[in-house]
């Protein structure tokens, strides 16, 4: 991104105009108009294939080159460690079995744990059920946490890749990566670490973190979907995910979307200009609002799913006793919000992540996952809130009157 970053007016609802209130950010962001500014001479007037040597392949060059600085900036790596990606799903492919793949082992071992997002969990299962894999799936407690101690114990002179992301997708919990990926290192394994959550949300450093591979994705901060990266530490080999022409590193190939890696790159800097202005304090500050709201107007019926202060600064998951998630949102149309992971939307089985926490059945079904977002305002919480009390009240008043 070059020159001055012009100003927006903040959007309404942090939504569409006149929509409801959107606090789903960890399903996806809005593409913020700068993005979408900086991605469309990329789309018409600079068209050219990155890989030409002639005056048509100059710009797209430069932008895919400056897209790549942004990103290495965002999560303290070089530039020629970034790789795009059309997804954080494929970014985590790319890192799990290009690691494994390129291991050389016979029956290499993984071992990661059970809150990860399904494009960890079902990659290791496919790498099992295809390559012979063992896969080490490790528990984890009340709050989401794995316990360094039990990766320490699950490694040995087979295990390749340890796999732990930065960030839970549906509680916010911030796993201890730096010192898991430390185990990892000190018996000759690699560290992967999935950031999708975590990017652009709160500060990070792959290189000081130990992650070898380390997964961003666009439609989390502001870019569009279908855009991801993955940071490969310089050295590193993987086996391809994608064969053919050499880009990318020669680690997925295919002409490059310019656009969207301009976008992402754009996203990443201006998350980065977000995290040095203090946006993570006002989304803690304002998150924390809309719980007090909550308990002052439910009291006593209102949990926290996850870590107290170890999370994400926009994330709220909590359980409404005596209403289930789904239930709140019918009726409470005026908020856009999730019961759990996005991914999982419409299943009313309770949530994977919750119910490896050790959650209950009913609190697990009773979950709702608050995340705000660059435009959230106080008033937006305030309107959250009331609808949410308003709605707990009705479903728990529905329920009493069929009993």
């Amino acid at each position: 991104m070059t020159g001055a970053t012009p100003a927006f007016p903040p959007l309404p609802h942090s939504g569409r105009p006149g929509g409801p209130v959107y606090l789903d950010h960890n399903a996806t962001t809005p593409v913020d108009p700068r993005v979408a500014a900086a991605m469309g001479p990329y789309l018409g007037t600079h068209f050219g294939n990155p890989s030409s040597a002639h005056h048509y392949g100059e710009a797209p060059r430069r932008a895919l080159a400056e897209a790549r600085a942004q990103v290495a900036a965002l999560v303290g790596a070089r530039p020629g460690e970034v790789v795009f990606t059309g997804s954080g799903s494929e970014a985590n492919l790319l890192a799990l079995r290009g690691a494994v793949l390129a291991s050389g082992r016979s029956r290499p071992r993984v071992v990661t744990q059970a809150t990860e997002h399904p494009a960890v969990l079902e990659t290791l299962r496919a790498l099992r059920r295809l390559h012979g894999v063992r896969v080490t799936v490790l528990p984890v407690d009340g709050d989401g946490l794995v316990d360094p101690a039990r990766i320490a114990a699950a490694l040995d002179e087979d295990t390749v890749l340890v796999s732990v992301m930065a960030a839970n997708n549906e509680t916010g919990a911030l796993q201890p990566v730096a010192e898991v990926a430390a185990l990892a290192h000190r018996h000759g394994a690699l560290f992967h670490c999935d950031a999708a959550q975590a990017a652009g949300k709160v500060p990070l450093d792959a290189t000081a973190l130990g992650a070898d591979l380390l997964t961003v994705a666009g439609h989390k901060l502001y870019a569009p979907k279908g855009v991801a990266a993955l940071r490969v530490r310089e050295g590193l080999r993987l086996e391809p995910v994608v064969y053919g022409g050499g880009q990318e590193g020669g680690l997925r190939a295919g002409t490059e979307n310019v656009a969207l890696a301009v976008a992402l790159g754009t996203a990443a800097a201006l998350a980065a200009a977000d995290l040095a202005d203090g946006a993570p304090g006002r989304l803690a500050a304002l998150r924390d609002r809309l719980h007090r709201r909550l308990d002052v107007a439910l009291p006593g019926r209102v949990r926290l799913n996850g870590p107290v202060e170890r999370r994400l600064p926009n994330t709220l998951n909590v359980s409404v006793d005596g209403a289930p998630g789904h239930a709140l949102l019918a009726s409470a149309p005026g908020l856009a919000a999730s019961t759990g992971s996005a991914c999982h939307a419409g299943d009313r089985h309770p949530s994977p992540v919750l119910t490896a926490m050790g959650l209950d059945g009913d609190r697990a079904l009773g979950a709702l996952r608050l995340s705000l977002g660059r435009w959230t305002t106080p008033g937006d919480v305030e309107t959250a809130a009331e609808l949410l009390a308003g709605a707990a009240r009705s479903v728990r008043a529905g329920v009493s009157a069929r009993a």
